[in-house]
């Protein structure tokens, strides 16, 4: 009976080793996509706790520089919801929100006006940043 079996496994692996998985190929997709998506902000780990504010380094960078016209992209890369919300806490102004980003998820927005754009994260109060628009 293990005989069987033995020679049972042998020939499905010579048959699955003929098969082409496309592994490459899906390595190659995710690479892609993961390069597709570059971080303009990045909301880092652990900065849904109080302190981040004190080095400034609840969004980073804090305050980013762009042209007009420009889109920026958030990537969330802690594993807490936050948000990117144009104001400041308690006083939105309603110009841009993206919602809860769950960890790991991104929102991009055009800056299509010069000026300068304050934003917080509405889950946690001392989240804020800025972009300005040149």
């Amino acid at each position: 009976m293990v005989i069987i079996l033995g020679i049972f496994v042998s020939i499905i692996g010579l048959s699955l080793s003929n098969y082409n998985f496309e592994e490459n190929n899906s390595e190659e997709t995710n690479s892609n996509v993961e390069e597709s998506i570059k971080a303009d902000v990045i909301i880092p780990i652990k900065v849904s706790r109080p302190g981040c504010d004190l080095e400034n380094i609840c969004y980073i960078p804090s305050t980013l520089v762009v042209e007009k016209g420009k889109s920026i992209t958030w990537v969330n890369d802690d594993s807490s919801f936050h948000s990117v919300t144009s104001g400041f806490y308690g006083e939105p102004t309603g110009l841009f929100d993206s919602g809860y980003l769950d960890p790991y998820q991104f929102y991009t927005l055009s800056f299509d006006e010069f000026g300068t754009y304050d934003y917080f994260c509405t889950l946690h109060p001392w989240m804020k940043a800025q972009v300005i628009v040149e």
